[in-house]
């Protein structure tokens, strides 16, 4: 099979070097590698320029639309290989990832996306943790990451996670990253939807822990900001997460998941009871956060209602 691996990447060329020098050593070596750069960003251009195309079987394509979707489109649309793998330009693949990729579309020709894990640094601190569940969707709504924490066998999941998954050619004829995301940068959650119209298909998609690339969180440059509490990002992101359920789940899941939603929701997308929970440590933040988190979820009906 042949194997394209594509890395979309915004004005981050160390993160980007780190990232070439861990496909550089893959065992099952990279057959065809496409770098999508803004057209505005110069000092990437300027980077690639410069650097060894002959250790790599490197092609750069351009993309003049702000936002990780439309990077990851040009990905799909310029590749030419059987698995075309995705990851972010902050993060290392490890030595054996193309490997282990590549071994599950082998022996199952139902599995349509292979993932794994990101083990994902802070500075130099790795994040710890282990969890059972991962990539999970429950009926009411719920989406269960822990990409970045699980352990265990490898399974079969309703979600992968954008910095660590690839899919079969024959499983994404006429299948794009959704262009009603919202954000100017990492768009967050773009791979939800993609993911479970693959499962609406009947494809399989896996989890296996032991695929892992290092993820050391690069800057981000666009309002999609992260770690300190931002409006807008929020909004985006709770948009951009409603609108993909909305889109998958029957008519009882999605009445079930706009009440759960309202009244308790999650740390990151808030209902009135993880306002209440947050509360006493946040004070008025933790308001401030539900509010997003309500006007996201509003805004993401209002998108779905209107493609209905």
């Amino acid at each position: 099979m042949k194997i394209t691996v594509a890395v979309p990447t915004y004005r981050r060329s160390k993160d980007l070097a780190r990232c070439l020098a861990a496909l550089k050593v893959q065992i099952r070596s990279v057959d065809e590698l496409w770098i999508i750069v803004r057209d505005t960003d110069e000092e990437t251009r300027t980077f690639l320029q410069n650097f060894d195309i002959e250790s790599l079987p490197l092609q750069i394509a351009t993309v003049t639309t702000v936002g990780v979707v439309a990077a990851m489109n040009i990905g799909l649309e310029s590749a030419s290989g059987d698995i075309i793998a995705f990851t972010d330009d902050d993060a290392a693949p490890h030595s054996d990832w193309l490997e282990r990729i590549e071994a599950y579309f082998l022996s199952d020709p139902n599995v349509a996306g292979v993932g794994g894990r990101d083990w994902v640094y802070h500075g130099t601190e790795l994040e710890d943790g282990a969890e059972p569940i991962v990539g999970k969707l429950q009926w009411f709504g719920r989406l269960i990451g822990n990409h970045h924490i699980g352990t265990g066998q490898e399974r079969e999941v309703d979600v992968l996670k954008g910095v660590n998954m690839s899919f079969r050619r024959t499983s994404i004829q006429n299948l794009r990253f959704d262009q009603r995301m919202r954000g100017t940068g990492a768009q967050v959650h773009f791979e939800v939807m993609f993911c479970l119209k693959l499962k609406q298909r009947g494809w399989k998609l896996i989890y296996d822990s032991q695929i892992g690339v290092d993820h050391f969180r690069g800057d981000r440059f666009d309002e999609d900001q992260r770690d300190q509490f931002n409006h807008i990002a929020v909004v985006n992101a709770v948009h951009n997460e409603t609108l993909s359920l909305l889109e998958y789940l029957p008519l009882v899941g999605r009445l079930a998941f706009l009440g759960w939603a309202i009244a308790i929701g999650t740390r990151d997308a808030r209902g009135l009871l993880q306002w209440l929970r947050f509360l006493p440590k946040e004070g008025k933040v933790s308001g401030q956060k539900l509010w997003a988190c309500w006007q996201g979820r509003w805004e993401g009906w209002q998108t779905w209602r209107k493609s209905q």
